[in-house]
């Protein structure tokens, strides 16, 4: 039986919306909390809630959030006794969880031989395979130079295939290739993209699903022997390998297919002694069978339709097991409830190739009522750069059915105002409208062809109609000058009208 060591002060290594989030967990949990921050994060939301704040150095995370040395330093300073990494950064750093716990700390996440062993997707491959989980076939490259070494190990996978980084995510080190004339090129590619994005040049090979749907299973192990799953995400609506949307359940997972993913996700889990919360991905091809894609060693960006859908809060349990103590349920996982969908907004202009936005917020408003939820780290007068991660807020509904969560979704994307910075909103709210989404039947391609709609001037009379109704209902309701100053601001009087429009 693991022996408790509660947690009274704890340092989020991180910032932004995921800072946010961690924060209020410590507060619930009765912890006090300790932010650190970038130069350019000193006014940051993260920072305005925990009840302490240190600065790590200049914005580059080189130079601030990567330093392992700085954060350590922030730890002993503020007497923090344990450090949640959140995710992205140091989050899946076998190195950051050996310092921290050398320094006498609690890493809120999982061991360091759990991260090595699905750090690297070869190791991770071998290691899930050893216990059954079904793999996508592919080979390993030994040297990548050799390039009649690398044309045989091609022919044995067979086309399509992938060229994956094995250090890799996000895209990055990765190139599809579906003609063998293709495929010396694109792993001399992918392999100097690797080099720079993640310092490790090795790259593997790996047959391309086609029609894939990317699904994923939760999973949460604590060290008194319950490692559960808690059913599957369906993350297939992306872009450039980036999650926009997810859903739970998945519109093509039935009772049998969920039982058999969890499964395997709980015996990936369990094959590298796996404790905390963790998310097993998988790819799941038009004939309904799925194979293991990665595992992430850390909570992650969409965790909160899981919350929603199971009552269950992780970052919670993710604090309770670092303590020692064993899952607030224990093996007995709960009834799952409902349809849960969650939507990043990014500063972003989709329709222009997704150019990132900056600028400074103006007022912003924040969707609410019944089955809506806000993470995120936005506020009036925030100044948002290309310092980091474009994601400002995600957006995350529940209702009864999936039809009901999806217009649920669709009113409060029309509630909210990010005035100051062009956001993805626009993307959704298609994607959302698209058939192939309304019906369930998408893959990871259906934003592909994302783009506007080119007018074709159908809608030019109903533009100016609408124009020329809000400007007579503002004439209407114009309020004199001497009685606007008798009762309230203009300010105050133009917000009022602007809430009739």
């Amino acid at each position: 039986m693991t022996a408790t060591r509660p947690i009274k002060k704890l340092l989020v290594a991180n910032r932004g919306e995921i800072a946010v989030r961690v924060i209020r967990a410590a507060h619930e949990h009765g912890m006090t909390s300790v932010a650190v921050y970038s130069d350019a994060d000193r006014t940051s939301m993260h920072v305005r809630m925990a009840h302490e704040a240190y600065r790590l150095g200049p914005p580059p995370p080189g130079e601030s959030y990567l330093r392992i040395d700085k954060i350590l330093e922030a730890a002993e300073k503020s007497g923090a006794d344990a450090i949640h990494p959140g995710y992205g950064f140091l989050a899946e750093s076998a190195e950051f969880v050996q310092a921290v716990e050398a320094a006498g700390l609690i890493f809120v996440g999982p061991p360091a031989n759990a991260i090595r062993a699905m750090g690297d997707k070869i190791s991770a491959r071998a290691t899930v395979g050893a216990s059954g989980v079904p793999l996508v076939p592919g080979a390993t490259l030994e040297d990548a130079s050799d390039e009649a070494a690398c044309r045989k190990a091609a022919e044995d996978v067979g086309f399509p295939l992938l060229v994956k980084a094995s250090a890799g995510g996000g895209g990055k080190g990765m190139r599809l290739v579906r003609e063998a004339d293709e495929v010396v090129d694109a792993i001399a590619r992918a392999s100097g993209e690797a080099e720079t994005a993640f310092g490790d040049s090795t790259v593997y090979l790996e047959r391309f699903i086609e029609e894939p749907r990317h699904v994923e299973i939760q999973v949460l192990a604590d060290d008194h022997g319950n490692t559960v799953a808690l059913g599957e995400r369906e993350c297939s609506v992306q872009r450039r390998h980036q999650k926009v949307i997810e859903e739970t359940p998945s519109p093509i997972v039935n009772e049998a297919l969920r039982t058999r993913m969890e499964q395997a996700a709980v015996a990936a889990a369990e094959s590298c002694g796996y404790r905390s919360a963790g998310t097993v991905e998988f790819l799941v091809g038009a004939d309904r069978e799925f194979h293991f894609l990665e595992m992430n060693t850390r909570i992650q960006v969409e965790h909160p339709i899981t919350e929603l859908r199971y009552d269950v809060d992780l970052v919670g349990e993710q604090l309770r097991i670092a303590q020692g103590l064993p899952i607030s349920f224990g093996s007995d996982v709960p009834a799952p409830e409902g349809h849960s969908i969650e939507a990043r907004i990014c500063a972003e202009d989709a329709d222009h190739g997704f150019m990132p936005s900056t600028g400074t917020l103006g007022a912003v408003h924040l969707p609410g009522g019944p089955g809506v939820r806000c993470d995120g780290h936005v506020y009036f007068g925030q100044s948002v750069g290309l310092d980091y991660d474009n994601l400002l807020l995600k957006l995350i509904v529940d209702a009864d059915t999936r039809d009901a969560a999806i217009e649920r979704m669709k009113r409060a994307l029309w509630e909210t105002r990010l005035p100051g910075l062009t956001t993805n909103i626009p993307l959704i709210l298609r994607t959302l409208d698209d058939e192939r989404f309304v019906s369930g039947k998408y893959d990871t391609s259906i934003l592909d062809d994302a783009q506007a709609p080119e007018p074709d001037g159908s809608d030019v009379i109903p533009v100016i109609a609408a124009a020329l109704a809000m400007h007579r209902r503002v004439r209407k309701t114009r309020v004199p000058q001497a009685a606007a100053s008798a009762q309230a601001s203009p300010w105050v009087v133009a917000g009022r009208h602007w809430w009739r429009r």
